[in-house]
């Protein structure tokens, strides 16, 4: 399966602005691949002061950077056929359509690509908490001390491990290697243990809590209600 993990910056919020700058990663069969794309955009617009406090991007920077026009088809090229992964899907697929609609002939992205909405997701898994990324990245352990204003691709690596966190899945580039064939195997750590059993007495036990339990029966009610049979229901 190929997905795409995407995330845009604008000149603002609402209707009449613009994107200026697309950030995507490639995944495949739930792997990080390495490709990625990256594009500043000009939006032939001023960026709102409260929107360059958030990603920093300035008019003046913006200036020489091509028309979305010039971009769209590599850009469609790019994440078509794929599923996109975005936090807030409807902020930046609106975006995203608005840009398209201005040009003639151009699909809209439902046309192109499916779908899968982060905040939706973590909502469910997580119910009443917070569920913005840098609230995710605290919660998953994940590393953003790097981001100090948004920025369309830095975001989307980072949305790219908090999706994979989420949903318990690799997070490491798809490269072969030595060191990753010396692994032990799940058999040969089992056989470890059954061997010397001071090992297991010794591992940490950890209990759940109740939100921790809460967010599990949430999570697997949704996945579920995504299947016409599961294994856990028999």
């Amino acid at each position: 399966m190929r997905q795409i993990v995407l995330d845009t910056e604008t000149t603002g919020i609402g209707e009449g602005h613009k994107i200026i700058e697309i950030g995507c990663v490639e995944l495949i069969n739930r792997k990080l691949t390495g490709r990625h794309y990256h594009q500043y955009v000009n939006p032939q617009r001023l960026v709102d002061p409260e929107a360059m406090e958030v990603h920093g991007i300035t008019d003046e920077f913006l200036q020489d950077k091509p028309l979305f026009a010039h971009v769209a088809d590599d850009f469609i090229e790019f994440i078509k056929g794929s599923q996109l992964v975005i936090h807030n899907a409807p902020f930046d697929v609106g975006f995203m359509d608005r840009e398209f609609a201005a040009l003639n002939g151009y699909p809209k992205t439902a046309d192109i690509c499916t779908v899968l909405d982060t905040l939706t997701l973590a909502r469910q898994i997580h119910p009443g908490q917070r569920n913005s990324l840098d609230a995710l990245c605290r919660r998953y352990g994940i590393d953003n001390s790097h981001r100090e204003l948004h920025g369309a691709l830095l975001d989307s690596e980072i949305l790219a491990d908090v999706y994979l966190f989420m949903t318990g899945g690799q997070t490491a580039l798809t490269l072969d290697s030595k060191e990753e064939d010396d692994q032990p195997s799940e058999q040969e750590l089992l056989k470890t243990l059954i061997v010397d059993p001071s090992i297991a007495a010794n591992l940490p036990v950890y209990g759940v809590s109740e939100q921790e339990k809460e967010g599990h029966d949430a999570f697997i009610k949704m996945l579920s209600g995504k299947c016409d049979k599961v294994l856990w229901e028999k």
